[in-house]
């Protein structure tokens, strides 16, 4: 019987500003990846959500992203030296671990966020310097990135386990990155559109992309963004559809 893993970016709020519903995506979701407090959260959302997110026996991992809380984490930022790249990475993945430890909760896995995530998934300097960041703080913890992209073959290369990631509630070019969401259409609203399409990926191996392309995909964990406001709705008729056609929604061991 296949399995898969249902992951959410959450804890994206800041202060008193909350972003999504985390509490009943953790219902839904089987991993979590928590903000880290450069793109979106702060100590007291990331004790929260990893609180949560133990009660409820979802796994957590850290999200570290740019310092670009006005931009969200999602605008390019260039000129950092792969030296400043690791130790952005380890600071975050390390204030996680520790705000999770007040809340009783460990560790598992790292997401990179955003505009880190896709610069990353395309330079290899940048991959490696947050796979040696992974490695330096925890050689044990998952490293999630995109199928074949330079963050695969640089944690690969370091002996790190990989999980490789594909998007419910995102479209794909024909070189497989996740379309610009400056595109119309970047971002899929639809859940019954999105759950038809995860299904395919876990049962098919493939996603189409915008423009028609049969792509081949193989995937370990799917994401569903928390920021939209279709958000739980489209998280639910993934999870119902999945499992609807055998496939088991677990965290990845």
């Amino acid at each position: 019987m296949p399995t898969i893993d249902l992951n959410c970016d959450m804890g994206e709020g800041f202060g008193a500003w909350a972003m999504g519903d985390d509490r009943a995506m953790l219902d839904i979701v089987t991993s979590a990846n928590i903000a880290c407090g450069f793109h979106a959260g702060d100590p007291s959302i990331m004790a929260e959500t990893a609180r949560l997110a133990r009660e409820k026996g979802v796994r957590v991992g850290a999200h570290p992203g740019f310092n670009d809380i006005l931009g969200f984490g999602r605008r390019n930022i260039q000129g950092d030296s792969p030296a400043v790249i690791e130790r952005m990475v380890a600071y975050q993945i390390g204030a996680l671990q520790a705000c999770a430890a007040l809340s009783g909760h460990r560790v598992t896995h790292v997401k990179p966020h955003g505009a880190l995530y896709n610069m990353a998934a395309l330079d290899a300097d940048m991959a490696q310097a947050i796979a040696r960041a992974v490695k330096a703080v925890d050689p044990a913890l998952l490293f999630v990135v995109p199928p074949l992209s330079a963050m695969d073959k640089a944690g690969e290369a370091l002996g790190l386990r990989v999980v490789r990631e594909a998007f419910a509630d995102r479209s794909y070019e024909d070189d497989g990155t996740l379309t610009p969401r400056k595109i119309a259409g970047s971002v899929i609203h639809v859940p019954e559109l999105a759950a038809e399409r995860v299904v395919r990926m876990v049962l098919d191996g493939a996603v189409t992309s915008r423009h028609g392309k049969r792509l081949p995909i193989s995937a370990d964990t799917i994401c569903v963004h928390g920021d939209t406001p279709t958000a739980v709705a489209m998280a639910a008729a993934v999870r119902a559809a999945l499992e609807a056609a055998g496939v088991t929604v677990r965290a990845v061991e």
